[in-house]
């Protein structure tokens, strides 16, 4: 069963340790800084960097695989569609899709690779953002790993009818989103009763106390300067390439 246990201490571990929202906020800088340049260099200097950084952030193999194959397949299909219909061709398509990937990986490093319930201390604490959405946050978070444990009973379930594909791919797809489409079904469902307890215990209805205290430390300014250094070498890297592409240029 999929986990988001954090694991903590040593220097393999350093991004793993750094306070949740200062990871927020340093995805958010690489993510609103690439937002201009389309071009393949920019988004590739970024995306390096943030790749080198994954042994860092605490999370496994498999975590890791799971969670980004859907932000993979968005990339290439990116960078397919741009392919086939862009203005232009190859290169354009690469941009496209390195720069997706390079948007979507430091946030996806900074949910997977947090806590939860330190996550939505630091964002409430921290970001001042206010206590409802920082609630839900959390609670996406921690349904997760039961929707992760909902697609395998789902999938083992059909499996156990002779709902199977075999060796035929176009049936393969069919039964695919049909198994997306009961997902969906038992995440409005889980989300709809947590609602309602949440509304229950009164969250979002007053201040609150904290049992914790979200702490920030000089490491957490540091790695939001780092973004912004990866950011200003990436666009430097590529002005000197003469490859820089602006969105609305």
């Amino acid at each position: 069963m999929l986990t988001l246990e954090v694991p903590r201490g040593g220097a393999r571990h350093w991004l793993a340790a750094r306070n949740p929202a200062a990871k927020l906020l340093a995805a958010l800088v690489l993510g609103l800084g690439l937002v201009p340049a389309v071009d393949a260099v920019t988004g590739g200097v970024v995306l390096a960097v943030v790749l080198a950084s994954v042994p860092f952030s605490g999370i496994d193999r498999r975590t890791l695989l799971v969670l980004g194959g859907p932000f993979v397949l968005m990339g290439l299909s990116s960078g397919l569609v741009n392919y086939l219909y862009g203005e232009h061709g190859a290169e354009g398509a690469v941009g496209a899709a390195v720069r997706l990937l390079a948007i979507a990986l430091p946030g996806l490093l900074a949910a997977a690779g947090s806590d939860p319930t330190e996550m939505s201390d630091g964002l409430v604490q921290r970001l001042r953002v206010p206590e409802r959405p920082a609630m839900a946050v959390l609670a996406a978070l921690r349904l997760i790993p039961l929707l992760v444990a909902q697609w395998r009973t789902v999938t083992l379930a059909r499996r156990a009818r002779g709902l199977a594909a075999g060796y035929d791919p176009i049936r393969g797809v069919d039964l695919f989103f049909g198994r997306l489409f009961a997902l969906l079904v038992r995440a409005i469902r889980a989300g709809t009763l947590m609602a309602t307890a949440m509304d229950a215990r009164g969250f979002g209805t007053g201040p609150r106390t904290w049992a914790r205290t979200s702490r920030w430390a000089g490491a957490d300014t540091l790695l939001i300067a780092g973004a912004c250094c990866v950011l200003a070498v990436a666009y430097t890297v590529s002005v000197r390439l003469g490859t820089l592409v602006l969105l609305f240029s």
